[in-house]
């Protein structure tokens, strides 16, 4: 009998597990707003989850400076740790639905593995991992503060090499181009969801295998780009 090979499915984590839309948005004008730039449109942030937070901000506002660019970085962690404090941030963040229900089906088979690559530094992944209770799910966490931006594929290849899995049996599974690019340039099968940040066609002008429209999608979706292996 042949023996199941060792799989890794990674996930996106804002717009993807959970929905921070709100957070991040006020966060971000906030920021801006102390700084006197003009503050960005709610779908303009949007399009920028995902990356690494100096170049969210550099793609939001392409004229400002590097130095300006770090000082709205910082006002940006320090609003979000506001928010925190004022409305419970990643607590008050909710859980897509059929989130954790699919996270415990995977991780109930032993030849799956799971993981997460986020834009999120590593004490906004700690925050979200303890207000939801996700963190005995996962692997391998791989953040902002240890990588080059999505969708440079370093988080990914960290996971790979964490886990011990080969890019063939892994999938990358997220609501933004960046996380698309970012899967197929570690040899990462995709999956997009749709009810995140970026538009579907976006997500397939980017590459995704397969869409899903929902959690309870997922588990045939694994299953047909594992039986094309």
């Amino acid at each position: 009998m042949t023996e199941t090979p060792l799989r890794l499915v990674v996930f996106d984590v804002d717009g993807t597990l959970i929905d921070s839309q709100d957070f991040i948005v006020e966060a971000m004008n906030r920021a801006f707003g102390e700084m006197a730039v003009p503050l960005p449109t709610r779908a303009e942030v949007l399009a920028i989850v995902g990356l690494s937070l100096d170049q969210a901000i550099g793609r939001l506002v392409p004229a400002m400076s590097k130095a300006d660019v770090a000082i709205a970085a910082q006002r940006y962690k320090d609003m979000f740790i506001k928010l925190r404090a004022e409305k419970g941030g990643e607590a008050a963040a909710p859980l897509y639905p059929g989130a954790r229900a699919a996270l415990e089906q995977l991780h109930a088979q032993d030849e799956v593995l799971l993981g997460v690559a986020t834009g999120k530094a590593r004490r906004g992944l700690d925050h979200a991992y303890d207000a939801h209770d996700l963190r005995h799910f996962f692997m391998t966490s791989q953040t902002a503060d240890d990588h080059p931006s999505k969708p440079h594929p370093s988080m990914l290849h960290a996971a790979l090499k964490e886990t011990g899995a080969e890019a063939v049996q892994a999938v990358m599974i997220g609501d933004t181009s960046f996380d698309i690019e970012m899967g197929h340039a570690a040899g990462f099968r995709t999956i997009g969801v749709t009810w995140g940040y970026h538009p579907r066609e976006g997500l397939l002008a980017a590459g995704a295998d397969l869409l899903i429209e929902a959690f309870d999608e997922l588990p045939a979706a694994l299953a047909q780009l594992w039986g094309q292996g």
